[in-house]
């Protein structure tokens, strides 16, 4: 039985995403000699809820669980700033950038998208939700630390991006890195 690695997620606009890559090749310039696994840009995104690997005849049913968790749900904006590590404390695994969501409506979004993907019988994730990009992962030892610290004091400037769809993607992963492609859109309404 075929399956796709499956997750939900906004995508960001074109020029946040360069953004992004500007700050990537920022820390790549101070800190050439670190071993990180490097986020492209095409494949920027923020997660609301990663499923793993979901049949592939069981995606109708999860796109149908996404159009209701967004039915009433307006556009809105978030903003992405500043920087951190996972884990906060000992050695630092992934470099991510932070989501702002002052007005809650990421978290009221996330919430809905649970609520119906649990509804479908599709399980509800255990940790609670983080908002953040992943920009890098740090899987081989080295300037680790040091990476994290540059990241960190550099931070991220504040951009500003609507939020007006919900996308749910299949990931490949492939020699050259992973591959997402769309399953279904799910745009926002006023």
């Amino acid at each position: 039985m075929e399956s796709y690695r499956t997750f939900v997620a906004i995508e960001l606009p074109r020029a946040v995403r360069a953004k992004v890559i500007e700050h990537i090749e920022q820390l790549r310039r101070n800190v050439p000699d670190a071993r990180a696994s490097w986020s492209r840009e095409h494949n920027l995104h923020l997660t609301l809820k990663f499923l793993g690997n979901v049949p592939a005849s069981a995606t109708p049913k999860l796109s149908d669980a996404i159009a209701r968790a967004i039915s009433g749900v307006k556009p809105f904006e978030l903003t992405v700033a500043g920087g951190g590590v996972f884990p906060p404390r000992g050695k630092p695994n992934v470099l991510w950038i932070g989501v702002d969501d002052r007005e809650r409506k990421l978290n009221e979004l996330y919430n809905r998208v649970e609520d119906e993907c649990a509804s479908a019988g599709f399980a509800r994730e255990q940790r609670s939700f983080h908002p953040h990009l992943t920009i890098a992962r740090l899987r081989k030892p080295g300037n680790e630390r040091r990476l994290a610290e540059v990241h960190q004091n550099f931070g991220f400037p504040p951009e500003i991006f609507p939020v007006s769809e919900v996308v749910v993607f299949k990931s490949e992963l492939l020699r050259e890195g992973s591959k997402h492609t769309a399953i279904s859109r799910h745009a926002l309404k006023n």
